[in-house]
């Protein structure tokens, strides 16, 4: 799975969280979800649980500290998508 195809999926994820719809729509590797995206810590952990339920995937806490970003989180997909797979 390539990068812009993970991209589309999270701003369909994402779009219910959020109202900056602007910064949904030029969203890339450098969004912060936090800051970019103004989605509040209780809103990235359900986020978190739909990418879950999208990818097949579970993801511990420790990669989920590191999903504040776009890049970050398209690392932690991958990462997780691998470890299934092998």
């Amino acid at each position: 799975m390539d990068n812009d195809q993970i991209i589309n999926d999270l701003k369909e994820i994402i779009t219910p969280y959020t109202d900056h719809k602007e910064a949904l729509e030029t969203l890339t590797e450098n969004t912060d979800l936090l800051i970019d995206l103004k989605i509040n810590s209780a809103n990235l952990v359900d986020i978190i649980l739909d990418i879950e339920e999208k990818f097949g995937i579970e993801i511990d806490n420790d990669s989920m500290t590191k999903m504040i970003n776009v890049k970050e989180t398209i690392a932690v997909i991958k990462e997780k998508l691998a470890a299934n797979a092998g």
